[in-house]
């Protein structure tokens, strides 16, 4: 009876899906169309800013999101700077990143 109101709860590790390439690729494409249209593109940076950066941390998530959507809110507000692909190179940051399944050797 103890035992159904006492219970130890284990830790759960929820593994983030990694978003596909091909939106990452897009939301940089974005970024980058504002350099299309000179002068009125940067004054669409500071439309497209916070938006990119809300998308970024609800995709990436966590802090590495967080710090992640604020860097990428600063580099879509500073003039010249949009043809970093952020969204790209945390994409590759996070699929290198990921732990590989160990591999097992049998003993002979």
């Amino acid at each position: 009876m103890k035992s159904l109101f006492f219970k130890k709860n284990a830790p759960v590790a929820i593994e983030q899906k990694l978003p596909s390439l091909a939106l990452c690729l897009l939301m940089d494409f974005i970024g980058y169309a504002s350099f299309t249209v000179p002068f009125f593109g940067e004054f669409l940076d500071i439309i497209w800013a916070p938006i990119s950066a809300f998308i970024f941390w609800r995709i990436f998530g966590g802090t590495k999101g967080l710090f992640g959507g604020v860097f990428n809110f600063i580099e879509e507000l500073m003039p010249g700077l949009d043809f970093i692909p952020t969204f790209t190179i945390m994409w590759l940051i996070q699929y290198f990143k990921k732990e590989k399944a160990p591999i097992q050797v049998k003993a002979i």
